[in-house]
C-alpha cells in the first residue's frame, strides 16, 4: 500500500494541524498526491483515434499547443473516472515522491518557514550538516551558491527546497544574515535521517504515549525502538497517536500490528480482480500482547491507520478513540513509466481481520469525494456526532459490534477542535502570522525558557508565570489585522501559542506533549 500523498519533508516547518485549517477552509483534500501523467494508449481502435487526433492538434490546430499539458489533463481526466487515489507521478516529482517513504533524505537538516518575503531557519535538526556548519534557528537564509536567491524572491515552499536539497555529499554555499551581518557557510549535503515516530514519552507512571507520522520505511524499526523504551520505564497501557497519519506502506502497518496479536491470526487480507487474495498474519511472539491500548483517530487518519486500527478494533485488541477515520480501503502499487514518472495504481482492496473494506464510496466522481470530506469535517467541528457513514454491522470475537464501509468508526466519539473552524484563527494561521510571532518571540525569550528542563514544568510554569505577557504581545502584533480581542481569551488559541514555543525548544516531541497536557479531548480519552 503506497502512501497518495507526497508529505513534506523535513526542510519546511509544517505545524501539526495545518492539514485541518487548510481542509476547513475548502483549499483541497490535502492528504492525497494530485499530479499528471502522460499517457500512451495500447493499440486498439479507440486509442488509434486517439492518437489520431492528438497528431491532428499537433499540425492542425489554430494556437500553439502544450502537447504535454494537454495529454496530462486527458490522463487527469481518465484516471480520476477510475478511483480518487490511482495518480501519475510526474518525472520532476518522483524523488521527492518516492522520498516521503524513506527514513532520510538528502539535504542539510534544517527546517524553514517564510514570512512574506524572507526565509527563517526555524529549527536545525542535530547532527546535520547545518547543526555541524554552525547554522542557528532565526537565520535568514539570503542566497545558495551567490547565484539562487531565496528571501526577496518569494519562492514557495517546494522551489525553496529543491534549491536546498541535492545529491549527497554534494557541496553547498550558503549566505545567511543574523543580526544584520551576513554570514557565509559552506557545507557538504548529506543522508539526514528523519524519523517517523513525532513523539514517544510516559504520560503517567503508567501509560505510555507514541506518535506515528507515517507509515514510511522502517516506522516499524523505529516504533519498536520507542515500545521498547516505554516498557522499560513501566508501561502498562499505551496510546497510539494516528491522528493526522495519511498511511504509507502496509508492510509497516502489519509489522507494528504484529506486536499486539498473540497467535497466528488474519492482521489484514487484499484482494483484486487481477490481484489474487493474500493474507497478512501475526507471526511471532510481540512485545505488548496483552496491555490495553487506545488508537486516536480523526477524519484525516487513513490508509494503513486503518489497517492498524482496524486489526485491533476487529481482535479487541485495541479502544478507538476520536471521530470516523478518512476512508481509504484501497491498495496501490506503483509502476515505473518510460518518460521517468511512475503510476500508483489502485491494484487491490484491503480488508480487515472480520472481513470489512472501510473505503468510502467514491461513484460520484472525485470533486464528489473530496467535498464530501470537507461537509464532514465542518460537521464535526460543530459538535455533530458523525454517523453518516455507518455501514454494514459485524461481531467481534467478545461481542463488540464494528462498521464497515466509510472508515474507522470509533468506539468511543471526542469532537474536534473548534478552534480550527474559527475564521479569525484560519486567517491568522494562513497569513502565517502566528508562527512568526511564535518564532520572533522565542528567539527574543530563550533565556526565560532554557530555565525549564522538561514539557511538563513548562507548560504549568509557563502558563502562571509569562503566558500574560505572551498574549499581550500577541494582541499588539495581530490588531492591525482587525481581529478581536476576545480571539485572545480563546483557551484552545492559548494552548496553540504555549505549544509552538514548547515545539522551538524541544521539537515535535515537545508539540506534543505540552498539546496533549492541555488538551481535555486527551484527558478524556486517558480516563475512559
Amino acid at each position: 500500500m503506497q502512501q497518495n500523498q507526497p508529505r513534506s519533508t523535513q526542510t519546511s516547518w509544517v505545524t501539526p494541524i495545518l492539514y485541518a485549517v487548510v481542509l476547513l477552509l475548502g483549499i483541497g483534500i490535502g492528504i492525497f498526491l494530485k499530479g499528471s501523467f502522460s499517457i500512451g494508449f495500447p493499440s486498439s481502435d479507440s486509442s488509434s483515434a486517439m492518437d489520431e487526433i492528438i497528431e491532428l492538434v499537433k499540425s492542425k490546430y489554430v494556437e500553439q499547443v502544450n502537447l504535454d499539458s494537454t495529454q496530462t489533463k486527458l490522463a487527469d481526466f481518465y484516471l480520476g473516472q477510475l478511483d480518487p487515489h490511482s495518480v501519475y507521478i510526474p518525472p520532476a516529482d518522483l524523488v521527492e515522491a518516492n522520498e516521503q517513504l524513506q527514513p532520510n533524505y538528502k539535504g542539510i537538516g534544517i527546517e524553514f518557514q517564510q514570512f512574506r518575503d524572507s526565509v527563517f531557519v526555524a529549527y536545525v535538526l542535530p547532527g546535520g550538516p547545518a547543526a555541524k556548519g554552525g547554522l542557528k534557528t532565526g537565520d535568514i537564509l539570503l542566497t545558495v551558491d551567490d547565484s539562487v536567491k531565496l528571501s526577496g524572491n518569494k519562492l514557495d515552499g517546494e522551489a525553496i527546497k529543491r534549491k536546498i536539497k541535492g545529491p549527497e555529499d554534494e557541496k553547498l554555499k550558503l549566505v545567511v544574515l543574523r543580526n544584520q551581518k551576513r554570514l557565509t557557510f559552506n557545507l557538504l549535503r548529506a543522508s539526514v535521517p528523519v524519523t517517523p515516530i513525532d513523539a514517544a514519552y510516559m504520560v503517567s507512571d503508567t501509560v505510555g504515549y507514541i506518535k506515528i507520522d507515517k507509515f514510511a520505511d522502517r516506522t516499524y524499526e523505529a516504533f519498536m525502538q520507542a515500545l521498547e523504551t516505554l516498557l522499560k520505564k513501566g508501561m502498562k497501557s499505551l496510546v497510539i497517536d494516528l491522528r493526522g497519519n495519511g498511511g504509507g506502506l502496509l508492510s509497516e502497518a502489519v509489522g507494528i500490528a504484529d506486536e499486539f496479536l498473540a497467535g497466528n491470526k488474519l492482521i489484514v487480507y487484499t484482494e483484486g480482480l487481477h490481484a489474487p487474495r493474500v493474507n497478512y498474519y501475526s507471526k511471532r511472539e510481540g512485545l505488548f500482547e496483552t496491555g490495553g491500548i487506545t488508537i486516536l483517530m480523526d477524519e484525516t487518519s487513513a490508509s494503513a491507520s486503518e489497517v492498524l486500527a482496524g486489526a485491533l478494533q476487529d481482535w479487541d485488541r485495541a479502544k478507538v478513540v476520536g471521530r470516523r477515520s478518512f476512508g481509504k480501503g484501497l491498495v496501490q502499487q506503483q509502476f515505473r513509466l518510460s518518460n521517468g514518472g511512475a503510476l500508483r495504481l489502485t491494484t487491490a482492496k484491503y480488508y480487515t481481520p472480520l472481513g470489512r473494506n472501510i473505503q468510502r464510496p467514491y461513484q460520484n466522481g472525485k470533486l464528489a469525494y473530496e467535498h464530501d470530506f470537507i461537509e464532514r469535517m465542518t460537521a464535526s467541528s460543530n459538535g455533530n456526532v458523525d454517523t453518516a457513514s455507518i455501514g454494514k454491522a459485524y461481531k467481534t470475537p467478545k461481542g463488540n459490534t464494528v462498521y464497515g464501509g466509510g472508515g474507522i468508526i470509533p468506539n468511543q466519539w471526542l469532537p474536534n477542535n473548534a478552534l480550527y473552524a474559527d475564521s479569525n484563527y484560519a486567517k491568522l494561521y494562513l497569513e502565517g502570522n502566528m508562527n512568526e510571532f511564535i518564532l520572533q518571540y522565542y528567539l527574543k525569550a530563550q533565556n526565560i525558557l532554557n530555565q525549564y528542563q522538561s514539557v511538563q514544568a513548562f507548560v504549568i510554569g509557563y502558563a502562571k508565570q509569562d503566558l500574560t505577557k505572551l498574549l499581550d504581545q500577541y494582541l499588539r502584533s495581530t490588531q492591525q489585522k482587525g481581529l478581536p480581542k476576545s480571539m485572545l481569551q480563546n483557551p484552545l488559541l492559548q494552548q496553540q501559542l504555549v505549544a509552538y514555543l514548547a515545539r522551538c525548544k524541544w521539537y515535535k516531541q515537545g508539540y506534543y506533549e505540552a498539546i496533549n497536557l492541555m488538551d481535555n479531548n486527551f484527558q478524556t480519552a486517558l480516563k475512559n
